[in-house]
């Protein structure tokens, strides 16, 4: 159907979604989870066509292709069913969830009441969309330009400039990758590392304040100062500084919530974070990673930010 960003769509009643299931309670592969019945019968706008998303689980780095599914603007798991897990990651939804063609009615292979049931597996280990990924798509690789086409037909990527310039950077790192090692030192760039070029200069030892709160308002250190709290792998107490977070430096934003607890998706087992804070409207971009356009939200220790006190009016 070639749903755009931006346009806007129905969720289908919760009656009609379970009659597109299979008796796993998937479509295509694709888990329908419980925290998405809320949103049956609203109308939501297409955040971004989710014909790619970065492969989290079975290919670290590696990149995954969908068909006929979208990320839905506000359309966040709440973990209400997996154990209060505070990942807030978007919700991938199949066309057939959506009001946006005709649909034969069927009868349902399963009930709201499996679908609870399903959400965990050999008792702690959790089972949702995210740990589930590798069952409801392929593997995309790199070299496979008709995705960059879908970015920029479906109004992911508007800008053209920036569309060839993420690109650009795919098949540098691409290139880095494959003759890292491989060449003599004379001829290797930056030592084989990917752009964008960035390393920890300090011991990546976490030193929290307990400073900051939600709702007070920050800007993110400047590269130079969460260079010197990052170890040589690019760390701060195990938590990994991401590329995609380097635009963000000098910002501001304000703190949105603490995160405790997620699922790891490789194992689907829930770990425990500390010193973990997410940031209002901060939204990882996927310029570096193939214009991902999962939405996730990067992770920020408290030494990555300075507390700003607003100015008096």
């Amino acid at each position: 159907m070639n749903l755009r960003r931006g346009e806007t769509v129905r969720v289908r009643s919760v009656a009609e979604i379970l009659s597109t299931l299979d008796k796993d309670g998937t479509t295509r592969g694709m888990p329908f989870m419980p925290e998405m019945l809320k949103f049956a019968g609203q109308e939501l706008k297409v955040f971004a066509s989710a014909h790619k998303a970065c492969d989290t689980v079975d290919n670290l780095g590696g990149t995954r292709g969908l068909e006929a599914t979208v990320h839905l603007s506000g359309a966040r798991c709440d973990g209400a069913a997996h154990g209060g897990c505070q990942a807030a990651c978007l919700l991938f939804w199949r066309e057939e969830w959506l009001t946006t063609g005709p649909l034969e009615p069927s009868a349902p292979k399963v009930t709201v009441e499996d679908l609870s049931e399903q959400t965990q597996r050999a008792g702690d280990i959790y089972h949702c969309q995210a740990t589930a990924l590798a069952q409801g798509s392929t593997i995309l690789r790199a070299g496979n330009l008709s995705q960059y086409v879908t970015d920029f037909r479906s109004g992911n990527v508007r800008n053209p400039f920036k569309l060839l310039k993420g690109i650009l950077i795919t098949f540098f790192n691409v290139y880095q990758w494959k003759t890292y090692g491989k060449l003599p030192k004379w001829l290797t760039i930056a030592g084989g590392k990917r752009y964008p070029f960035y390393g920890g200069t300090g011991d990546g030892k976490r030193v929290p304040s307990g400073e900051l709160q939600p709702g007070d308002l920050v800007e993110v250190r400047s590269k130079q100062e969460i260079m010197a709290t990052l170890n040589s792998a690019n760390k701060n107490g195990g938590m990994l500084f991401d590329s995609e977070q380097l635009p963000f430096c000098g910002r501001q934003a304000r703190v949105e919530r603490k995160i405790e607890q997620i699922i790891d998706e490789p194992t689907g087992r829930m770990i425990k974070l500390r010193d973990c804070l997410v940031l209002e409207d901060v939204v990882c971009e996927g310029i570096y990673h193939k214009f991902c356009p999962r939405g996730g939200l990067p992770y920020w220790r408290e030494t990555w930010l300075r507390k700003v006190e607003p100015r008096e009016s």
